[in-house]
Formats: structure tokens, C-alpha cells, sequence
């Protein structure tokens, strides 16, 4: 893997504990609401709600998204944070996503269904979290965190 400024060289550095990491589709969860920009609200809500229920989001994002969010200087505060993970230029985020879900064994806040990866990601559907952003309130379709196996 590249390594790139916004991406860790090395996954194994993200996290001590991998029990609670939950991976973040933020670019899905951006556009997640009606009308055309992406909300940075979106992100913001969904990482708070994983956090409250005691989990550990790693939030990963197209590169494409800084060009379309609604709030570009706190969304680049984010990435110059680390908070958010931007892909670096010209790659797929869901890449990065699908390897780090199984690199740490996590589940996928999402509601892309990854259907040109499902091949090579058997594990994929057991990963994905579904969720519901209404105003700053976030429903997931069920309680992420550590898949038992």
C-alpha cells in the first residue's frame, strides 16, 4: 500500500485496542442527506454517535469530498487532525475501507452495499452497519463493534 500524507503508512499504528474500531464511509455518509452538498454535519453526527456508544470510528473518505462539502475549512481542520482520513487523489476509498475492515476485523458504517467488491470481500456483509442521519440525530440498523466469531 502507498502511503500518503491523510493515510497511515501503517495500519497496525492507528489504534492500540482494534476491539472497538468501526470504519466510517464518510463520503456516503456526507451525501447521505437530500439536496446536492455533502454535509459535514452528516460525519460529525455519525462519528459522535459511535463514540457514545463506546466505539472507536476511523473515518475514511474520497478525495473527491473536499471538493463538495458544505463546510471546507472545518472538514480540513478534520483531515489536518486526523480525524477524518482522506484516499489519496486518483484511488477508491472503498479500498482503503474494505482492507482496513478486515485488517482490523470491524465493522463498515454504510449504506453502500459494495456490490463490485462482495467477490473479494465475502465477509462484507456481515460487516456492514446501515444507518439514518435525521437533522443531528443517527440511528444505526444495529449495534456495531467487534464482530463475534
Amino acid at each position: 500500500m502507498q502511503t500518503h500524507p491523510s493515510m497511515p503508512a501503517n495500519p497496525e499504528n492507528l489504534r492500540q485496542d482494534r476491539s472497538n474500531v468501526v470504519l466510517v464511509d464518510g463520503s456516503n455518509v456526507a451525501h447521505s442527506s437530500e439536496g446536492d452538498a455533502a454535509r459535514l454535519a452528516n460525519i460529525i453526527a455519525v462519528r459522535d454517535k459511535l463514540i457514545e456508544e463506546g466505539l472507536d470510528p476511523i473515518i475514511v473518505v474520497d478525495a473527491a469530498l473536499r471538493h463538495q462539502i458544505d463546510d471546507e475549512r472545518g472538514y480540513e481542520r478534520l483531515v489536518e487532525g486526523g480525524t477524518i482520513r482522506q484516499a489519496p487523489a486518483g484511488t477508491d476509498a472503498d479500498y482503503f475501507l474494505l482492507e482496513f475492515a478486515e485488517e482490523f476485523d470491524a465493522s463498515i458504517v454504510s449504506n453502500d452495499r459494495f456490490r463490485d467488491r462482495i467477490e473479494q470481500y465475502p465477509e462484507l456483509r456481515n460487516r456492514l452497519v446501515k444507518y439514518m442521519v435525521v437533522g443531528e440525530e443517527v440511528v444505526l440498523e444495529r449495534r456495531v463493534g467487534r464482530r463475534k466469531g
